[in-house]
């Protein structure tokens, strides 16, 4: 088969095509009402970051009036174009389903045209007390130019006579103001209430505007180009490099401007001009701008049917819970599946090694930790008992920058010794040594992970964790890490496979050798799951590999290139998604040749950025009981899926995997798993 060059699939769109699947999960009527609003936020809140980080090159290719490539001026018409139908879609769902079956609950998001006289006054009384004081409308004329707005804040534009005279006036919504607020329960009749701040606004634009005539008026919000800029080459720190790059993201490129569907054509194209966007960069919405911070409602409103049943993640059973941990792991490796299982293993772990007098060293590497401060607090604590402690934090890790910032702050406060990895290059990389003497001997310990070092995401993405003491893994995790602090060449390993360097080349010859079993007509068999599938490297030797005859399954949650239509993989390559309660987050790849089982678990997807800018580990597993665990639990059970799956069908479109087996017993994998470990 020819595989020079494939039609492979926009990443875009394929992105935009999750989104739309996550969308589905807010249609779900299986689901509760305020888990469907909070699936419709989620994608808001996607569709911000797709926009920020993804939309600009499309922009740029779309201004320049870019013809050839990957990106041009046709696939950012195309991209605009999809992305147009799912927010259209978003509210009609918002307004048409979610809104009336709330109210129906007796839980209202409450406008000003359906208050009562009661609730009237109290939006009233709270503007002019807790809203007011921070307005500070500008008339634009020549000494109060536009101002400045800043990313993905909320601002009014209103159109006003004064004297005869028309002026465009603009009003920043304050961010010190909470977004959504309840109503008594006094004014409430025994409802819930809640009411918006912009709807808040709205409501007293005239108390605003006193003298002046209100003409018309729109909210606004404008998304804009989020990427950091920092040439690592340049700058002397990186940590003060970025924090002053961190106050211009606020203000880049315009990529999206969003208004209310009455928003008159004049003031739409005064902010287009202003922005210098495109009218194919206008997103006129039916409801309010910005859907993603109804997030909190799911939070605030009460209702246990209206919600999941809490689950609460489980102490591993082989694991045992007053035993120490160091000691567990010089008998075996110890395996934990999140969220079922609780990373409170790993937290304790920490606390662990921190306290024993025994344990001379920690070294650990840090890309997102969320607001949990107690792996922080450890780590400070393991400096003031005199310990060794190394932490490989990246602060480039998109949207956490700041905290990650504060975190090498804090720990180099106490006396940690506090890098930033390789320049050029991420730590995406999730690893945690312990060293330890025991006698005359250092012991190494250690914890490699699919997903981050944050308990709270812990509780909602399924990852796999290993602890282990294995000798061969631990001393190689050393390497890693020495790597990581001189930037001197990694030799080679013989266990952990480790990008920029080893891991996109030994996934190739995995599948190379899979292709020549496959044409001596020996049995070949490929199982890979990750979040996204975007290395044109891979996708060929995927490809290659399906014609020769390997039979391959790939569980791709997100964005995948590869297209299945092509006649000479006839049919060998099948692509599906999971989507459902929990993010799925773990990578798996499971090679079946000839008899021999090989299975690693990894940090990185099968993207370029992890293959080729990135620091990544995959690491094998080689116990037979442990592999057929994951096997079960990550594949297998994945692909009998009939509920929460989405098969990637040859037109390139998602299709449910429910529709294609209507008459079959559901299988749910993220539901059954739940119910098996909550039984346990």
């Amino acid at each position: 088969m020819k595989l020079t060059t494939p039609a492979l699939l926009d990443r875009d769109l394929s992105i935009l095509s999750f989104n739309a699947r996550v969308l589905s999960l807010a249609q779900r009527e299986d689901y509760p009402l305020l888990e469907r609003l909070r699936f419709l936020c989620i994608v808001s809140n996607n569709l911000d970051e797709f926009f920020e980080v993804r939309m600009p090159l499309q922009m740029e290719a779309y201004q320049q009036g870019v013809t050839s490539g990957p990106v041009t001026a046709t696939t950012f018409e195309r991209v605009a174009e999809m992305a147009q139908a799912l927010v259209a879609q978003q509210y009609q769902l918002f307004n048409d389903a979610l809104m009336p079956a709330l109210a129906k609950e007796r839980v209202h998001l409450v406008s000003g045209n359906v208050r009562t006289a009661e609730q009237t006054t109290w939006v009233a009384n709270y503007f002019k007390r807790e809203v007011l004081p921070f307005l500070m409308p500008v008339s634009l004329d020549p000494s109060h130019p536009f101002p400045q707005v800043a990313n993905k804040s909320l601002n009014f534009i209103v159109r006003i006579a004064v004297g005869g005279e028309e002026k465009i006036a603009i009003v920043r919504a304050p961010r010190v103001v909470p977004r959504l607020v309840q109503l008594p329960p006094s004014i409430s009749k025994g409802e819930q209430c809640f009411v918006s701040l912009t709807s808040v606004i709205r409501a007293n634009l005239e108390v605003l505007f006193q003298g002046a005539t209100i003409l018309h008026f729109s909210q606004f919000r404008v998304t804009r180009n989020s990427d950091l800029e920092v040439d690592e080459d340049d700058v002397i720190n990186l940590r003060t490099a970025l924090r002053e790059e961190l106050a211009h993201r606020q203000y880049g490129e315009a990529v999206r401007l969003e208004v209310t569907q009455e928003c008159d054509d004049r003031l739409a194209e005064f902010l287009l001009k202003q922005f210098n966007l495109p009218p194919l960069a206008l997103y006129r919405v039916n409801g309010p701008v910005n859907l993603g911070r109804l997030i909190q409602l799911p939070d605030m409103a009460k209702g246990d049917h209206l919600k999941f049943v809490p689950f609460q993640p489980h102490w591993p059973q082989h694991i045992k819970r007053n035993t120490a941990l160091l000691a567990q792991m010089r008998e075996k490796d110890l395996l934990i599946h999140q969220p079922y299982e609780s990373f409170e293993v790993v937290i304790q772990l920490l606390e662990e090694a921190v306290k024993d007098e025994q344990v001379l060293a920690i070294r650990m590497t840090i890309y997102r930790t969320g607001a949990d401060p107690r792996m922080l607090r450890l780590l400070q604590e393991a400096v003031r008992r005199g310990k060794e402690v190394l932490v490989v934090v990246e602060l480039k890790a998109r949207f956490d920058e700041e905290a990650n910032i504060n975190w090498a702050e804090a720990l180099e406060s106490v006396g940690a010794q506090v890098v930033y990895g390789v320049v050029g290059l991420k730590t995406h990389a999730k690893m945690l040594l312990i060293m330890r003497r025991e006698g005359k001997v250092i012991h190494r310990y250690g914890h490699l992970s699919t997903g981050n070092y944050n308990p709270k995401t812990t509780r909602l993405y399924t990852d796999w964790s290993m602890l282990t003491a294995d000798a061969h893994l631990t001393r190689e995790m050393e390497t890693v890490f020495r790597h990581l602090t001189s930037e001197l060449p990694i030799p080679a390993l013989k266990h952990l496979l480790v990008a920029p360097f080893t891991l996109q080349h030994s996934m190739i010859k995995q599948l190379e050798k899979a292709q020549r079993l496959a044409k001596q007509g020996k049995p070949a068999r490929v199982i890979a799951k990750m979040n996204a599938l975007t290395d044109v490297p891979l996708v060929t030797a995927l490809m290659k590999a399906a014609s020769a005859g390997v039979e391959i399954d790939l569980i791709v949650r997100g964005a995948c290139i590869l297209p299945v239509d092509l006649p000479a993989l006839k049919g060998r390559i099948r692509v599906r998604s999971i989507v459902g309660r929990l993010l799925e987050h773990s990578r798996v790849f499971y090679f079946e040749l000839d008899g021999q089982v090989s299975m690693w678990l990894s940090s990185a997807d099968w993207m370029s950025r992890n293959m080729m800018r990135r620091v990544e580990l995959a690491w094998p597993i080689k116990q037979p009981a442990m592999q057929s665990r994951i096997y079960q639990e990550s594949l297998q059970l994945y692909l009998q899926d009939n509920t929460d799956a989405w098969q990637l069908a040859e037109n390139g479109q998602y299709v449910p995997v429910a529709q294609q087996v209507s008459d079959a017993a559901p299988v749910a994998c993220q539901s059954l798993l739940l119910q098996q470990y909550h039984s346990m």
